[in-house]
């Protein structure tokens, strides 16, 4: 049995996947010294003209003084600097200004495949303990969102693709709102061909979601590849195992893991397997992802032993033999996964293994499409010597054509199918040239228009330029040339295949050209036409803004005059809010004398809240129900009180709660609800008495999934939706002896106008600890502000904590930085006493923190929060399972990561954890 129950035994390999065992032929020994040739580091802010050697790994490092001339350099705050960590990361280079930033790295080797690796460490160095979300590119290809969510932690985006130029871009694309980009470090590592062949061109990359060296103690460094390896240290439950012998690879290892990687391994005891699984970003099934396994025996068996496994994924047969590592020689397992949320490895012995599983090393890779074609190479070395020679500024960074939101100021391309980008116009009128037309410009091969206008371009007029076939249009005016136009410029002029603007080049021989006044002719009329234009847009601009106050003057007459178009919410008087009410409420009206006899004149009170207190109350028939009042004192007001209603009478799930009647009779207001008999999830979790019962992690995911069903429906469901607005541990009721959880308090409620609306403006409320940052921010409200709001509860599942902890400390600062370091055992809720499976409590504890994303685009969908929460639901059920059946504390541990700041690490924002349980059998 694992934690998933039976497994039944597949014949064939599943059919997402591709599978690839090495033969142990041929062997190569190991041992040769790091070779750095053709290695580009790249040491971000540091001051021009540093250079050095790292410590650690023996590799030199530069300034980035050559690679861009954007951004501003900073040193990170002393606190941060230890000895452990790399100097590399000692300064930074941020980018304040500017859509897009980037790196130009070279000079490369054409069609070499490179591990590029960016590197990124806050170390709160504007001061302002500011957090960062900003996308990176790869040339023209989003190589992934970067999410910095911790000044101390070290944020590392790794890619290994074929670059086709002897250059390449790496570009910052910052996020509004979401902080400023930065980054510490820019690496460039060239492979071998026959390494990682399913990146064979430049139209497939590999992003590093994780590569972990199993068993160690210390983080091994010295890879030739450069390679970092993160060292997972080792739960109560897992076994390390180790060799001081080398360990050797065969001829035409396509992953050349070192030895000292290798001599190092994790294994489990007698009759439990190797788990370890990670969930897909953003619950995205559609992301293909590329997993290698990497094995070798450590020991030397006798006759009598046998290591041999067979490797699960998701409860399939991974792969269709088993394997026996053999020993002191590396092999390796890989295929793709795709079409999950989760992907769980279990590696298990089989029934004639004597000796229990092992695994020394794993990578895992997210397959990144960079088939978008960079601009043609000939014409972006040309215009970045052309932007050097004149030094231009402008936003001239990264690739001139693409992607085509990021297309450099004056320069227009073509986008054909069969080939890449070209450069087909460029205008630099007016931007301040000097000197003579640099001869690059005849490189521009496809070039259709040129624009040198209003400079003080000097010197002769190139006959290079004629050579240009595709050029219809040339613009020289307003320049200081000398000398005489070119032959062959001119004939192409008079043949019709060139239209030549020359005039007003002071000093030349204009072959004809007029001048008048000093100034050109063209530019003359030019001007006239933009004062004679300037005025008719002036004027109309005055006469449509006229038009426009006096039809919204009208229309508001009109709507004031006009009782049929005046809203509930927007009623002004008593008696409107009266006839509303009448009009709207299809519930049961009661009386204010009513409502004191089924409440026993208000006798019992079960509850306070925004509107007012919440008294017990007895239908007839003996229902019991709560009954919600408002007070003349309330701090909410009649508007929120009346919409709540409202918001209620068209919204029908089983968790949300029922709205049984309300009451609107003279100056009392109340509203009256089926009675949820256990209280609050608050309640559940705070509770302190003698008698108190803490609620199981079933029943906190029970309640989670219920409430999260509630808000889905709310989100989808709803005809326009509603976003609650007010989500929190309070506002989830509970039921009866299995506590079904409801949503409750629609007070704050906003509806959307439509259902194509993404998010609506509006002011801020909410509670103090639950409000999203961007909501509060922007006033800009979306379901995924509600979806913050729910990963705060989750959070207080996880943990029984509130979301503001003495010392005013938020529950996500606290939490991040324990669960950053894999401390999860101090987070979660000691009330529960260790009663849980750790795999289930480490999935909902990322969960919540990918909801408590900074940007909102970042967070799940509630939908994929449900589809998260039932496959946590299932892991603990499956655990419940395996614990009646075999007698062994707990599910295990997930692997923390130790070591210095080079392992400290987030490769992509996902989580890997590792697990381990007993073998199915």
């Amino acid at each position: 049995m694992s934690r998933h129950g039976s497994v039944p035994v597949r014949t064939a390999v599943w059919s997402l996947v591709s599978i690839y065992y090495f033969a142990h032929v041929a062997l190569l020994a190991r041992g040769q010294a790091p070779d750095i040739r053709g290695f580009i580091s790249i040491d971000c802010g540091s001051p021009p003209s540093t250079t050095y050697v790292d410590a650690l790994t023996g590799i030199p490092y530069v300034s980035d003084a050559e690679f861009v001339d954007t951004g501003v350099s900073h040193n990170v705050s002393a606190e941060y600097i230890d000895a452990s960590l790399p100097r590399q990361y000692y300064d930074l280079r941020s980018f304040p200004a500017g859509a897009r930033n980037c790196y130009t790295a070279r000079p490369l080797t054409p069609g070499t495949k490179y591990l590029v690796r960016a590197t990124f460490l806050h170390g709160n160095y504007d001061g302002l303990a500011g957090l960062a979300v900003f996308d990176l590119y790869l040339g023209v290809n989003l190589w992934q969102t970067v999410n910095v969510s911790s000044v101390s932690s070290v944020f590392r985006a790794e890619i290994i693709s074929v670059v086709p130029d002897d250059y390449v871009h790496v570009c910052l694309v910052g996020k509004k709102g979401l902080g400023t980009p930065f980054i510490s470090a820019l690496e460039l590592r060239p492979l071998a061909d026959a390494l990682y062949p399913v990146v064979a061109n430049a139209s497939m990359s590999m992003a590093v979601h994780g590569r972990h060296n199993l068993g160690p103690d210390d983080e091994y460094p010295h890879d030739p590849h450069d390679r970092i390896w993160k060292v997972l240290a080792n739960p109560r439950s897992w076994v390390p195992t180790n060799t001081t012998a080398a360990i050797r690879y065969v001829v035409g290892d396509q992953f050349e893991v070192p030895s000292a990687v290798l001599q190092t391994a994790a294994t489990v005891d007698d009759g439990f397997s190797v788990q370890f699984y990670w969930d897909a970003a953003d619950s995205n099934r559609a992301l293909v992802y590329f997993v290698a396994l990497h094995f070798s025996e450590v020991r030397a068996l006798n006759s009598s032993e046998a290591r041999i496994c067979e490797i699960y994924l998701n409860n399939d047969l991974w792969l269709l033999k088993p394997i026996s590592p053999v020993y002191l020689y590396s092999s390796t397992v890989f295929g793709t996964v795709t079409g999950k949320t989760q992907y769980t490895y279990r590696i298990e012995p089989t029934g004639n293994s004597t000796l229990p599983p092992i695994l020394n090393a794993l990578e895992i890779f997210v397959m990144v499409p960079t088939a978008e074609r960079a601009t043609d190479g000939g014409d972006v070395n040309a215009i970045m010597a052309i932007k050097a020679k004149y030094r231009i500024k402008k936003n001239w960074m990264g690739d001139p054509c693409g992607p085509k939101q990021y297309l450099w100021d004056g320069v227009s391309c073509n986008y054909a199918i069969s080939g890449p980008p070209r450069i087909i116009s460029l205008n630099l009128s007016s931007t301040g040239l000097t000197g003579e037309i640099t001869s690059v410009f005849r490189n521009l091969t496809a070039l259709e228009n040129l624009d040198l206008s209003l400079n003080n371009l000097t010197g002769s007029i190139p006959e290079s330029l004629a050579l240009l076939s595709s050029l219809a249009a040339l613009d020289l005016t307003g320049n200081k040339f000398n000398g005489s136009v070119p032959e062959n410029l001119l004939k192409r002029s008079q043949e019709g295949s060139l239209t030549l603007r020359i005039e007003a080049n002071v000093g030349s021989n204009n072959n004809g050209s007029s001048e008048s006044d000093g100034q050109p002719q063209g530019t003359k009329r030019n001007r006239n036409t933009a004062v004679i234009v300037s005025v008719v847009v002036v004027v109309v601009i005055l006469v449509v803004v006229a038009v426009l106050i006096v039809t919204v003057c009208l229309c508001r007459r009109r709507t004031e005059n006009d009782p049929s178009v005046r809203p509930l919410n927007g009623s002004n008087s008593k008696e409107e809010n009266d006839d509303a009410v009448s009009l709207q409420f299809d519930t049961r009206q009661f009386t204010y004398k009513e409502l004191k006899t089924i409440t026993n004149s208000f006798e019992k009170s079960i509850g306070k809240g925004g509107f007012g207190v919440v008294y017990l109350g007895y239908l007839e028939d003996g229902t019991p129900v709560a009954v919600k009042t408002r007070s003349e004192s309330s701090s909410q007001g009649v508007n929120e009180f009346l919409g709540e209603a409202l918001h209620l009478i068209r919204v029908h799930h089983r968790n949300l709660v029922n709205l049984v009647g309300h009451c609107k009779d003279g100056q009392h207001s109340a509203l009256i609800y089926e009675y949820m008999s256990e209280g609050t999830l608050q309640e559940k979790l705070r509770e302190k008495s003698p008698d108190f019962v803490p609620l199981s992690w079933r029943q906190r995911l029970r309640i989670s999934l219920d409430s999260a069903q509630g808000l889905e429906y709310l989100h989808k469901a709803c005809k326009p939706p509603l976003i609650h607005r007010d989500v929190k541990t309070a506002n989830i009721l509970l039921n009866g002896s299995n506590l079904e959880a409801k949503i409750a308090d629609f007070g704050l409620s906003k509806a959307f106008n439509n259902d194509l609306q993404s998010h609506v403006s509006t002011r801020v409320v909410g509670t103090p600890g639950y409000l999203d940052p961007e909501y509060y921010t922007s006033f800009q409200l979306s379901e995924k502000s509600d979806v913050y709001s729910f990963g705060i509860v989750l959070l207080e599942v996880v943990t029984g904590q509130p979301p503001i902890l003495p010392e005013s400390v938020h529950i996500v600062q606290w939490a991040r930085q324990r669960l950053a370091k894999g401390d999860i055992e101090s987070v979660v809720d000691g009330n529960m006493q260790g009663r849980y499976d750790l795999n289930s409590v480490w999935k909902v504890a990322d969960l919540a923190l990918r909801c408590m994303e900074q940007a909102s685009s970042q967070r799940p969908a509630m939908a994929d929060v449900v589809v998260q929460l039932k496959e946590s639901l299932e892991l603990e059920e499956g655990c419940e399972k395996v614990q009646s059946s075999y007698a062994y504390a707990g599910s295990g541990d997930m692997y923390a990561e130790s070591g210095d700041a080079r392992s400290q690490s987030t490769n992509s924002g996902m989580a890997l954890d590792f697990v381990s349980g007993p073998a199915a059998r």
